[in-house]
C-alpha cells in the first residue's frame, strides 16, 4: 500500500497501516466509515483517531508525532498543592460522563469552535456505556468544576479532551487521572497532539514510529474489573 487518502468502507472496520498516512497535511490516513464502537476499538488499537468539524466526513488520523504522558514525566507546581489544600475537591470517575463530554463540547464552542460534533458526542456516550469511554469527574461543593474523559482497552488512556469550571480544575482532573492510572500498573496516557497546556505537565512528543511500538507493550494489559466502576478516589493525590 502506499501513502494516499483512503476512502473507508461502512461495512468493514479495517484501516490501513497508521505509517501509510499523509505527510500533508501530517498524519491524515483516510476518510470514511462511521463511528460504530467496533471501528473505535479497531482505530485506536492501531493509533488512529477521528478528529473532524460539523459538515465535513469523518477524519481519521495518525500524526507522525505523538504526544505522550509517561507518568514519571508527569508534575505539578507547588501552587497547585496549595491551592488543593486550601480549596479540596471531591474526584469521582464514571458518574457523570455524559456532563463532562458535553462540558467539553460546550467550553471548545465557546473558545474556538469545536470538533466534538454532535455525532462524535453520541458515539462516545454510547462507548461509554459500552465500557469504552471513562470519565473522571471533580467536583467542589457538589458542583462539577472540572473534568476529562478518554478511552482505554488497553495499558493505555487514550485522552480526549478536558474542562474547567474554577480555576485549575482540568489540572486536577489530570493529576488524579495519572495516579489513578498509576496505581493500576497502566502504561501511559495519550495526548494525540503536542500541547502547550499538557507540555506544562510533563506530555512529551514521540515519533510515530515509537508510538506504535509503546501502544503494542501495552496491548497485553489487562484492566482490572474495578478500575472503571462509578466511583469516588479516596486520596488521589500525592
Amino acid at each position: 500500500m502506499t501513502k494516499q487518502l483512503y476512502q473507508l468502507s461502512q461495512e468493514h472496520v479495517t484501516f490501513p497501516h497508521p505509517e501509510l498516512a499523509l505527510d500533508e497535511p501530517d498524519g491524515l490516513l483516510a476518510i470514511g466509515g462511521c463511528l460504530s464502537l467496533p471501528r473505535l476499538k479497531s482505530a485506536y488499537s492501531q493509533g488512529i483517531f477521528p478528529w473532524f468539524s460539523d459538515y465535513e466526513p469523518i477524519m481519521w488520523w495518525s500524526p507522525s508525532e505523538r504526544g505522550i504522558i509517561e507518568f514519571a514525566d508527569f508534575h505539578i507546581s507547588k501552587s497547585l498543592r496549595k491551592h488543593l489544600r486550601k480549596f479540596p475537591v471531591k474526584v469521582t470517575v464514571n458518574t457523570a460522563f455524559d456532563e463532562v463530554i458535553e462540558s467539553c463540547q460546550q467550553q471548545r464552542i465557546d473558545v474556538e469552535g469545536t470538533w466534538i460534533t454532535d455525532d462524535m458526542l453520541d458515539a462516545y456516550k454510547q462507548a461509554h456505556i459500552d465500557g469504552l469511554a471513562h470519565s473522571v469527574e471533580v467536583w467542589r461543593n457538589d458542583q462539577l468544576v472540572g473534568g476529562l474523559y478518554g478511552l482505554m482497552q488497553t495499558g493505555v488512556f487514550c485522552g480526549e479532551s478536558m474542562f474547567h469550571h474554577q480555576t485549575n480544575c482540568s489540572k486536577l482532573a489530570m493529576w488524579a487521572l495519572v495516579n489513578w492510572l498509576k496505581r493500576h500498573h497502566a502504561h501511559f496516557i495519550d495526548c494525540q497532539l503536542e500541547n502547550p497546556y499538557l507540555l506544562s505537565l510533563g506530555e512529551k512528543v514521540v515519533p510515530r514510529a515509537e508510538f506504535l511500538s509503546k501502544l503494542n507493550n501495552a496491548a497485553s494489559y489487562k484492566i482490572p474489573a474495578t478500575m472503571w466502576q462509578a466511583q469516588e478516589l479516596i486520596a488521589i493525590y500525592d
